[in-house]
């Protein structure tokens, strides 16, 4: 079919017997056409494989007595195309997570873009950012302070309206409605600035979470990016990263130490989103594929890469 199909471009009027490949060349001699001045043949190899049938290997076009055309040898099938992604980003505070997904985005390293910020705080720095970069800010819940502020359902249409494909929240402090949850579901990710489960919940955001780790006397932290649900912070965990805690950090020390990796993990694992390189294990685990070797999953090889961390802090 491969041939037929191939020999059509050129011969468009010329049909060929479906003939099964054999290993060895094989020639097939067309019929005379005044339309053509002095074709006289084409042969081509053909190649078995158990995985891609009846591709086509060096291919030979006898266009005339005194040329011929040569195709490289290569496997003849359509690249798989994915679509570049359509991000919605949610913020409550200076956005430095945005920032860095959005830079990746504008640099290639993400496919894809963020078409919408939506906000509780329309005066923070996030959101001032995202208009200077022309990004539209919306509003986010409705209240009595924020009376132009959308509501539930006013929120998914217009997420719908811009073909939002999934949602990013980096620090929004808001607990996310059901509606939006039904609306995207799997297609909602948080990041979290320590390991959870561990200092999650309602109450642990921003400087309040590395100061109880510290408290605690825990040797490590680090981001957690996880799936929303209804409730804070216990949404299936996709990725995390660890750093160690020192002893003498103080809550900004490590902050600062979580927040370099937060912004590292969140770019790639927005990537990998974007490019569809995320697989749910039939427990309901979501993994991710890693872009060169799609049999190796996070979180073993990212475990792998920490290991000196745990070993030596």
């Amino acid at each position: 079919m491969e041939a037929q199909n191939l020999l059509s471009g050129f011969f468009p009027n010329y049909k060929i017997p479906l003939i099964q490949a054999s290993k060895k060349p094989f020639s097939s001699y067309l019929p005379s056409n005044p339309s053509f001045q002095s074709y006289n043949c084409v042969s081509f190899k053909t190649h078995h494989s158990p995985c891609l049938k009846g591709s086509l290997k060096k291919i030979f076009f006898c266009v005339n007595a005194s040329e011929n055309a040569v195709l490289e040898e290569k496997d003849y099938k359509k690249p798989r195309v994915v679509k570049r992604k359509k991000l919605a980003v949610f913020i409550s505070g200076g956005g430095s997570n945005f920032k860095s997904v959005h830079e990746a985005c504008f640099e290639g390293l993400v496919h894809g873009d963020i078409v919408v910020l939506v906000t509780n705080k329309p005066d923070c720095g996030g959101a001032e950012y995202a208009r200077n970069k022309e990004i539209p800010v919306v509003l986010f819940p409705r209240t009595k302070d924020a009376p132009d502020g959308l509501s539930p359902s006013d929120l998914v249409a217009a997420l719908r309206r811009l073909e939002v494909d999934f949602i990013l929240l980096a620090g929004y402090l808001k607990l996310i409605p059901a509606e939006l949850i039904q609306a995207y579901p799997r297609s909602i990710l948080n990041i979290h600035p320590s390991l959870l489960p561990a200092f999650g919940g309602k109450g642990y955001y921003g400087m309040k979470v590395h100061k109880a780790v510290i408290a605690s006397g825990a040797r490590y932290s680090g981001p957690t990016i996880h799936f929303v649900d209804e409730h804070y912070d216990t949404g299936r965990i996709l990725a995390q990263r660890v750093v160690p805690v020192l002893a003498n950090d103080t809550a900004e020390d490590l902050a600062a130490r979580v927040l370099h990796e937060e912004h590292q993990l969140y770019v790639e694992v927005t990537a990998a989103l974007c490019e569809e390189r995320l697989i749910w294990r039939e427990d309901g685990v979501p993994l991710i594929q890693n872009k060169e070797n799609p049999n190796e999953l996070y979180p073993a090889e990212e475990c792998d890469i920490h290991a000196d961390i745990l070993t030596t802090a």
